[in-house]
């Protein structure tokens, strides 16, 4: 079979050794006869194979010159070899496309478990400035809706912030209508239903954000990261219980000293990682800065002053604790992180522009008086403790600790009035505002705190008793506790009047403790060099609804003999999500309080059940070349089907649960990538996602009406609504991630980020009529574009401890089609009680300065 570099990372395992191994240059040299014929005792060949970095490199295949079989690097870039004993001298070889071959000499006499195998980059690639994905260096062909992503991309790649959540929403299945926020929602489902983890320890998320200006920075730092998967759907058990996506992030773990800083319009970021003279200890740490001032400021929606202050800290220790020649037998790995989100407002006018139900433009005018604050610290830390038993038993031992503190106050008036636009062209005052319609007030109060403390206790295993099998198992268990407390209210005042039906406040004094305990196991088998099967279960247990949940998962993936450089794969289990603190608190509040019917107290339903959601995927994976250059094609057919569902509304970026379990729901739709090199050298990809989502609720109905005698409508019955849209149901997205640069001179590059998402279903607060019926936002559409330059750039493997490596200069300009994307919408009401809705509008076309300094 030819050498394809594009195919190669895919192919049965043997096959891929044996091609490693056995090209371009040929191996001479011994013959294989000549060795099995002196004996059939065997010894171990162990050890780890690195990057000129220090990063360990997996797919590497490694085996003895002149001897048949070999393997291939884990994730950990370590390798295990068995080999004759023959106590005559031979080579070691390692072989990986883009680096050069690795020989290491070695006497075949005895057991060597403290090998080390550095690969230097070729000389033929494009070294420091190329930006490639890390989908196609690593095997994901096995596995379901598993993407691999480069952390470093995130640094190029145009975006108002800067975070890393920008590349997921280029990826197929993934959906995103607001470029301020790193939320984003998977094949139909919303922003809590993710699941993230960093070096196996879950993150948290704050829980009282509203809107997207309030939102700090995405958790994960690209400076930090060494690997990044994410899952779309069909996920193995060891991953945990929510219904839409995982996102797992591998830290580095540094083997020499090396630091970066990041500055733009809109913040900054500083890292170092380094290691210990004895390479023991290892430990790197990263703070970034953001102050969305800029951006925000390009809003037309509100102005006002500004003060948005975001930061944050985060850090990895790694020590190896194993005897002499063996130091990484056992590790120690401790986590810290603390987030600081600071947003102040004092908003001062505003106005929007929009069509009526009757195509009449309007326009709003807005006066505010008052102040908002929200505030969000929340720290997070952990550590594992990993054992190696033997070369087939792994264990490992994890505990975390999450701890948040969040207010939010509030005090603002606001006056609006609202008035008709002159829409005739020939007309002096075109485009002016004509007539005023209607006035009126707004206030807004709110004293809202809470505190959130999750401690949690895991222990996992791994086990491989033979070549073709791989068992995991695992068990978890963790405390929390969540104090709320709400006091806010609203009034709105049309006539300088307030009807009761426009006064509300609601009050809450909510503690709410618990105990989880999960478990889970696996088992992965490769039937034969082609066929590859992992099935298991998992379970969950919550102390307040004293559900027990059991969740069966199975994966298979093949690929034929006839074409190898086909994958097909499929995938069916069950995904619980058993409720958090969220969920379970109407945002609407319970009933009135007696005696004060304007009086509104808010609780939880302990009684809610997890919400239930089955997989089908079934997907293809083709590997191809090009004009000579390596590409990639995957496809994806998905449908899952929900009961239990916990119903909600979507507000900017906070989600108004109905705390009741009283729908169920489905999900069908397709996902799409291309990608590759379709410039030489620099990894690029077009995605495309089509879906439908649906609801039925228990109870919905619609008024159904009638003309009567006056020519009025009037009201005649009810009918049950059915199966109506969700709020993600967005129909058609679209991302593209495109780089390019100068022939011959790859240090000059251009960028462009799109990303385009037909609109979705929006109806006011607490009206049943209209709710997943046929209003729908603007379709999202937003292009952002980028140029860089390197303008110094140092590769020399033994440069001095703080030496410049290389400048990286980036111009951007964001939105540069200067669209008027809607995040969402507010409600106002004139003197009759008519509501209109005016949408917020998001980020105008803005230029961005970046600067990158690798030491």
């Amino acid at each position: 079979m030819p050498h394809r570099s594009s195919g190669l990372p895919g192919l049965p395992r043997a096959l891929r050794v044996a091609l490693l191994l056995l090209s371009p240059a040929p191996l001479a040299l011994l013959p294989a006869s000549a060795v099995w014929a002196q004996t059939t005792e065997r010894i171990t060949l162990s050890g780890t194979v690195r990057d000129a970095a220090g990063q360990p490199l997996e797919q590497v295949g490694v085996g003895v010159e002149g001897q048949p079989g070999g393997t291939v690097t884990d994730s950990k870039g370590r390798f295990s070899l068995q080999v004759p004993r023959t106590g005559r001298p031979a080579v070691l070889v390692a072989r990986s496309l883009r680096y050069r071959a690795q020989r290491l000499p070695v006497v075949l006499s005895e057991d060597r478990t403290e090998l080390s195998l550095t690969l230097q980059t070729d000389s033929r690639t494009l070294g420091n400035v190329t930006v490639r994905a890390r989908t196609d260096e690593a095997d994901t062909r096995e596995q379901v809706s598993m993407i691999r992503l480069d952390p470093r991309t995130a640094k190029v790649l145009p975006s108002p912030f800067g975070d890393f959540n920008a590349i997921l929403k280029t990826l197929p299945g993934v959906q995103s209508t607001n470029e301020l926020t790193s939320t984003y929602s998977v094949r139909g489902g919303n922003y809590d239903e993710n699941l993230v983890y960093v070096n196996g320890i879950e993150i948290y998320r704050p829980f009282l954000v509203t809107t997207a200006q309030q939102e700090g920075l995405s958790f994960v730092n690209p400076d930090l990261v060494n690997k990044v998967e994410f899952s779309t759907g069909g996920w193995q058990p060891k991953y945990g219980d929510k219904l839409s996506s995982v996102l797992s992030i591998d830290y580095k773990q540094p083997t020499k000293f090396a630091a970066s800083a990041t500055g733009s319009l809109v913040g900054g970021a500083m890292h170092v990682e380094a290691t210990s003279p004895g390479k023991r200890l290892s430990y790197l740490a990263g703070i970034r800065y953001k102050n969305a001032t800029y951006v925000l400021s390009s809003l037309n929606q509100a102005q006002g002053g500004y003060n948005p202050t975001f930061y944050d800290g985060q850090a990895y220790l790694n020590a190896n604790l194993g005897p002499k020649g063996n130091e990484d037998r056992t590790s120690l790995g401790v986590l810290a992180t603390f987030a600081h989100n600071d947003y102040r407002f004092t908003p001062e006018s505003g106005q929007a522009t929009f069509s009526t139900a009757t195509n009449q433009a309007t326009r709003l005018f807005i006066v505010y008086q008052g102040r908002e604050r929200m505030q969000y610290d929340m720290a997070q830390g952990g550590l594992s403790l990993k054992h190696n038993f033997s070369p087939r038993l792994q264990g490992e031992v994890l505990g975390g600790l999450v701890y948040s503190r969040e207010l939010e106050y509030r005090d603002v008036e606001a006056s609006y009035s609202l008035a008709d636009i002159n829409r005739d062209p020939t007309s002096r005052d075109f485009g002016q505002a004509v007539r005023q319609r209607a006035v009126g007030k707004r206030f807004d109060h709110s004293r809202n705190t809470l505190q959130a403390a999750i401690a949690t206790a895991e222990a996992r295993a791994r086990w491989t008793p033979g070549s073709r099998n791989t068992v995991r198992f695992g068990v978890k268990t963790g405390r929390e506790r969540i104090e709320d407390v709400l006091n806010e209210y609203s009034f709105a005042d049309s006539a300088d009047f307030v009807p009761d039906a426009r006064r509300t406040r609601l009050v809450a004094d909510l503690d709410l403790q618990s105990t989880r305990t999960q478990g889970y196991a696996q088992h992965t088998i490769e039937l034969d060099s082609l066929r590859t099967l992992t099935y298991g279960v998992r379970a969950h247990w919550w102390s307040v609804n004293q559900q027990l949940v059991v969740s069966p998962r199975v994966q298979y993936s093949f690929i034929p003999r006839s074409r190898p450089n086909h994958s097909y794969k499929v995938a069916a289990g069950v995904y619980y999500q058993p409720p958090f603190y969220r969920e379970l608190r109407d945002q609407q509040g319970s009933r009135p309080t007696p005696g004060s019917p304007l009086l509104v107290e808010a609780r939880l339903n302990p009684e809610l059940r997890a919400q239930r959601s089955m997989h089908f995927i079934v997907g293809n994976e083709i590997r191809f070349q090009q004009y000579g250059r390596p590409f990639r094609f995957t496809g994806e057919a998905y449908f899952k089907y929900m009961t239990d569902v916990v119903p909600y509304d979507v507000d900017n970026v906070r989600l108004r649960y109905f705390a009741k379990n009283l729908a169920t729901a489905y999900a069908a739709g397709a996902d799409f990538r291309v990608g590759g090199e379709f410039v030489n050298g620099a990894e690029s990809w077009f995605t495309l996602g089509v879906l439908t989502t649906r609801e039925n609720l228990q109870g919905d109905s619609l008024n159904l009406f009638e003309p009567n005698r006056v020519g009025a409508d009037s009201l005649v019955g009810r009918e049950a609504k059915g199966y109506i849209r969700r709020p993600q149901d967005q129909r058609l997205n679209f991302g593209i991630f495109f780089q390019d640069h100068l022939p011959n001179n790859p240090s000059v590059r251009g960028y462009v980020n799109s990303v385009f998402g037909t609109g979705l279903p929006f109806s006011p607060p607490n009206n049943e009529q209209e709710r997943g019926t046929t209003k729908l936002t603007r379709a999202y559409w937003r292009v952002d574009l980028g140029f860089s330059k390197v303008l110094t750039l140092n590769t020399e493997p033994d440069r001095r401890l703080g030496r410049l490596e290389s400048l990286w200069l980036g111009l951007e300009v964001l939105n540069v089609l200067a669209r008027n994307n809607v995040a969402g919408y507010s409600y106002v009401q004139d003197l009759n009680g008519r509501t209109y809705a005016v949408p917020n509008y998001l980020s105008q076309r803005l230029v961005n300065l970046r600067v990158i300094a690798r030491f």
